[in-house]
């Protein structure tokens, strides 16, 4: 079976290993990947698709090396083998012209500003998934106990219905 991937960038070492670990305490069918810039997490996300996996969300920091976290966003949502990612930004710097962009550009599913609260993010987190897999038809019982079961249980009846 395929792993579902979230897939963090940001850049600062800390603040990643923040979020890595706030994410991995609250999920165990989940994979949480990282990635420090744009580069980075491309090749992380070809590692993936080459595995088998499926990145399902992407939490992009704004202010990146390189490329910003807004301009990978805008590139993976016109792409149409990765348009269905959910995308949420993670930042404390972005302006309002780069929040409207991500916005109008990228298809953003939610922002998140920094300081962010764990509890929060999981939540914010669990949605976007949920979401990812009932959209894109993923299997969802193997992702019952990490997921939002009841939305989940809900796709898996109404497929097995006759329309």
């Amino acid at each position: 079976m395929s792993d579902l991937v979230v897939l963090v960038i940001e850049d600062e070492p800390e603040v990643r290993a923040a979020l890595v670990r706030d994410l991995e305490a609250a999920f165990t069918t989940v994979r949480v990947d990282q990635a420090a810039d744009v580069d980075d997490a491309l090749a992380a996300m070809a590692e993936a698709d080459d595995a088998g996996d499926v990145v399902g969300l992407i939490l992009a920091d704004h202010r990146l090396p390189g490329r910003s976290g807004v301009d990978l966003l805008v590139e993976l949502h016109e792409r149409d083998d990765t348009r269905h990612i959910r995308k949420v930004l993670v930042t404390g710097q972005a302006d309002q012209q780069d929040t409207i962009r991500a916005v109008n550009e990228a298809g953003l599913d939610h922002y998140i500003a920094k300081p962010w609260d764990p509890a929060d993010l999981v939540r914010v987190v669990v949605d976007e998934l949920t979401d990812f897999v009932v959209e894109t038809g993923l299997d969802p019982l193997a992702h019952m106990r990490d997921l939002d079961a009841a939305r989940l249980a809900a796709a898996f009846a109404a497929r097995g219905r006759p329309e």
